[in-house]
């Protein structure tokens, strides 16, 4: 949109796109410090401000720079509401539920963009991309504001609650961590956990950003624009049956690192079969982009369950959103690259997304505790 309306370069808006998420990485790794220093109320509503300023100011930018003001923006608000966020949101309320809470919570965003992304693109065609965003951007600042007051603002402690609905007595045993005490200040950096844990998100993240990226363009041709919409939906709800699924059904005992790396399995299967395809076997294509699907949603849910499970409580707030940080800059490159290895060919895209899922599966599993 931006680039039609502006005639500007692919290539400087995807470096704003890059800028985007690079400085959201840099904000959301400094989540906890930030809800020390204020609340989780009032950074998730000052995120949806400046998010709502950001998306208005890529609409009515006429000059690059101003572009690049507005990803700063964008990129610092969003992640007030994004995976890290909705877990710190979550995280007080639920323990042995929490799979299952925070699937629902990150389906919400699927569900979201399934919604409407379709009703804003038919309000831009309506009132213009300036317009839209600026009505959007009100709404969603009214929206949030309201939950920040009446839900974000209230904790279990202040209600006279425990997390799950559980006597006081069995906190502790809803589900224990595999450590029993805090890491020392600094030395997570050195923690085989942590490291393996960044690494594999940050790889699964990267394979699915890659190939999402490019994945419409390279099935277009095959099935048409408008089927190859409905395809791309149908992974969409592929990812919230995954994610459900997992959420619902995992065992509070489960290794949830083998989980993970069964969700990388299915996907791998996936990305092996549109390789196999070769942009000809139509059911193939189909099968793959579904199998892919299915693993989308639990990329970014899982990690932060493990964490949940192999670090003590006071360390896992400052586990998730560096995690979620690493990732995010890591996968903001993956559009680009994955661009430089289709100038090769498009089955160079499915061989670099099946690499980096592996890589994934072997970082997981490295890390299981011993």
């Amino acid at each position: 949109m931006v680039v039609q309306r502006t005639g500007w370069s692919v290539a400087l808006v995807s470096t704003a796109v890059t800028l985007h998420f690079l400085v959201g990485a840099a904000v959301v790794a400094n989540l906890p410090r930030l809800y020390r220093r204020t609340s989780v109320p009032v950074i998730t509503f000052t995120g949806a401000v400046l998010l709502a300023i950001g998306v208005v100011g890529w609409s009515v930018a006429n000059q690059p720079w101003h572009l690049f003001i507005s990803a700063l923006l964008s990129g610092m608000g969003w992640v007030g509401m994004g995976a890290a966020a909705v877990n710190a949101i979550i995280a007080p309320w639920f323990v042995r539920n929490r799979p299952a809470a925070l699937s629902m919570a990150y389906n919400g965003a699927s569900v979201g963009g399934v919604i409407f992304s379709p009703l804003w693109i038919a309000l831009i065609v309506w009132s213009g991309f300036a317009q839209a965003a600026i009505v959007i951007g009100i709404s969603m600042i009214i929206t949030v504001a309201v939950l920040s007051v009446l839900v974000f603002s209230k904790s279990p402690e202040g209600l006279g609650q425990f997390p799950d609905g559980a006597p006081s007595d069995q906190i502790a045993s809803l589900t224990p961590p595999l450590v029993t005490v805090p890491l020392p200040s600094g030395t997570l950096w050195n923690d085989r956990r942590f490291i393996t844990l960044t690494v594999g998100m940050a790889a699964g993240l990267f394979a699915q950003i890659g190939l999402l990226a490019h994945l419409f363009s390279i099935m277009a041709p095959v099935f048409g624009t408008q089927t190859t919409g409905v395809l791309m939906g149908g992974a969409t709800v592929a990812a919230i049956a995954g994610r459900t699924g997992i959420g619902w059904l995992m065992p509070a005992s489960a290794d949830r690192r083998l989980i993970a790396s069964a969700s990388y399995g299915v996907q791998i299967i996936g990305s092996l079969a549109l390789l196999w395809a070769g942009g000809e076997n139509t059911a193939s294509m189909i099968i793959g982009v579904l199998l892919f699907g299915l693993g989308i949603g639990n990329a970014t849910s899982l990690p932060p369950l493990i964490a949940q499970v192999e670090f003590h409580k006071a360390d896992v707030p400052r586990v998730v959103p560096l995690i979620v940080a690493m990732s995010q800059a890591t996968y903001a490159l993956a559009p680009a690259l994955f661009g430089i290895v289709r100038t090769m060919s498009d089955p160079a895209v499915f061989v670099l997304a099946v690499a980096m899922q592996c890589f994934a599966v072997a970082s997981f599993l490295y890390g299981r505790h011993q």
